[in-house]
């Protein structure tokens, strides 16, 4: 009797944001094909039951991730030292379980690349990130290791673009898949009528990190209040570990005169759903963006959407047409696009409508799914 076919997945994180969803969307995905699914992670937390409640199998044990914080001699040797006694045990594990397939969900693991190799595994590298300044050095030795994959999986053509940009001979092996995004269990009401003088709530969700441009989104309410405007910035998201500094900065910006009592930072939200539902306007103000979820689950929500015209966002945001777009980095650009909604509450609810359909069209999980079936068969 034939053994049902199985995919282990490498994963670095045990958190429940972009990637992290993402995965969720593609162990359904498996497991509706009744596939095994065997999912690795470094550590416990929250992801973890999700995995289990979706029918996965998970076990966490210790290898290192790449983290910009080792790019010091000393980070170099840590993660030298702790890849050589983790590789012993990411070989055994792929052994143990023999699957039919070893999928590689980010490029912070590659190592992972090479124990499916070593095991001669059909291996699958999914990528979720899109680095494209920086050090050319480290960019080519980040991309180099995925020469090793037999097939790689970018969540947009922005990613594929950056991988492939110091190391052609990736391109052949490149396919786009766009992230997959399940809407919101009930269907989402229309956007709030609103006189254009009414009070307005802006919402924000992200991790807090420069990338996000948390920082810019501030800026922009604050200059939004000082033209007179009654805007509200909600904040949805918990720092990236290293990132303290950051928040204690958004948080004492947020204490000044123009923003004092106008910004609320909420920390996780477990379900945004009934946030979104409430928001006038979502705000997706990244500096780097290699898909961005956030901007996909505001278009489900039918929600007016105004969005950094970089990389993947500009690729799900079509200017005028489904949402607005701003300049990256530029807080007087972010405070103009979302004046255009506020000062014209029918041009918003005419784009929220047109971007929920144009969501559903293009960024379903059912064709996430299937794509990624074929892709790891």
């Amino acid at each position: 009797m034939s053994r049902n076919r199985s995919v282990l997945i490498a994963h670095p994180s045990a958190d429940v944001y972009g990637s992290d969803l993402q995965l969720l969307e593609t162990v359904t995905a498996i497991i509706g094909a009744s596939w095994t699914v065997h999912v690795i992670l470094p550590m416990d937390g929250p992801l973890v039951p999700r995995l289990l409640q979706r029918g996965a199998q998970v076990t966490c044990c210790s290898f290192p991730v790449l983290r910009k914080s080792m790019l010091t001699p000393w980070g170099v040797f840590s993660l030298l030292t702790t890849l050589l006694l983790a590789a012993p045990t990411m070989v055994r594990h792929i052994r143990r379980f023999r699957p039919d397939t070893v999928l590689v969900n980010t490029v912070t693991i590659p190592w992972w690349i090479v124990a499916g190799r070593l095991t001669r595994r059909m291996t699958v590298v999914h990528v979720h990130e899109a680095e494209e300044d920086g050090s050319r050095f480290l960019l080519t030795a980040l991309a180099l290791p995925n020469l090793l994959a037999h097939r790689l999986v970018v969540n947009s053509r922005s990613s594929g673009s950056a991988l492939a940009l110091h190391v052609p001979r990736l391109r052949p092996r490149i396919t786009v898949v766009h992230n997959g995004m399940p809407g919101p269990v009930e269907d989402p009401s229309p956007v709030r009528a609103r006189r254009v003088d009414d009070d307005a709530v802006v919402l924000l969700v992200a991790r807090l990190s420069p990338r996000k441009g948390v920082d810019v989104a501030l800026e922009a309410v604050a200059s939004l209040r000082r033209a007179g405007r009654s805007v509200r910035l909600v904040i949805c998201g918990s720092v990236f570990p290293g990132y303290e500094w950051y928040e204690q900065q958004l948080r004492e910006r947020a204490c000044k005169d123009d923003l004092d009592g106008a910004v609320e930072l909420r920390g996780y939200v477990d379900s945004t759903w009934p946030l979104l539902a409430q928001a006038d306007v979502v705000i997706v103000p990244s500096r780097v963006e290699p898909f961005g979820n956030t901007a996909v689950e505001a278009l489900l929500a039918q929600r007016p959407v105004v969005a950094s015209d970089v990389q993947g966002l500009a690729e799900i945001v079509e200017d005028g047409i489904n949402g607005l777009l701003a300049k990256a980095g530029d807080a007087a650009d972010l405070a103009r696009q979302i004046a255009r909604l506020l000062d014209s509450p029918d041009t918003a609810a005419l784009l929220a409508h047109t971007g929920r359909q144009d969501a559903r069209n293009r960024f379903s999980p059912e064709a996430y799914g299937s794509a990624m079936l074929r892709l790891l068969g």
